[in-house]
């Protein structure tokens, strides 16, 4: 009981920590500062491996609820990271994580797409702000498969359809947006009235 104890401990200590790093480290990627987000990142994958060394006996500890939080902020920087740079998709595998806390965590960072697409049309690059809403929808479609009880995907479909709400938001700005920049250019060809 005192080992196990100390590993949940441990977990709990570890968990919040790395979702402080990873936290920060999206925040990074949003201001594209891909070096101090790839650090943070770092950090945070290290710890969570050390975490796992200590919960290696504790199989309930390693899947409670509060490490797993933690190891689906990582999944979503990671994910996050790799959609914005244009880079493929790491898997769950590359990462070492559970597919529970990868499909969430890809979920999560697939939302966070809609604040880095809304930033690229505030600075006129529709074509980015396009590109990463399809990225999210093609997420959002490999992820509505997943039709498994949610004990076992850590409630993913409720998390699923949160995203389609967040496509679909996207999507009607990035439409707006492309009629205003029509109506823009067209009254721009129009000559006024002499």
């Amino acid at each position: 009981m005192e080992s196990q104890h100390t590993a949940r401990e441990k977990a709990l200590a570890e968990g919040r920590k790395v979702i402080q790093l990873c936290s920060k480290a999206i925040k990074h990627i949003h201001r594209n500062q891909r070096s101090e987000a790839n650090t943070l990142m770092d950090e945070a994958d290290g710890i969570i491996r050390s975490a796992l060394n200590v919960l290696e006996g504790f199989p309930t500890l390693k899947f409670a609820p509060y490490f797993q939080d933690a190891v689906k902020e990582y999944v979503e920087a990671r994910t996050l990271f790799a959609i914005t740079s244009g880079d493929r998709l790491p898997t769950p595998e590359e990462l070492g994580v559970e597919p529970q806390a990868y499909l969430n965590g890809l979920c999560e960072a697939a939302s966070e797409c809609r604040r880095y697409s809304l930033d690229a049309l505030r600075k006129g690059d529709e074509g980015t702000a396009r590109h990463l809403a399809e990225e999210m929808e093609d997420i959002y479609d490999e992820l509505i498969t997943f039709d498994y009880p949610d004990a076992l995907t850590s409630n993913l479909r409720r998390s699923v359809d949160a995203l389609r709400a967040v496509l679909e938001r996207t999507q009607s700005d990035l439409s707006v947006t492309g009629m205003q920049l029509e109506l823009i250019e067209h009254l721009k060809s129009v000559e006024p009235p002499k």
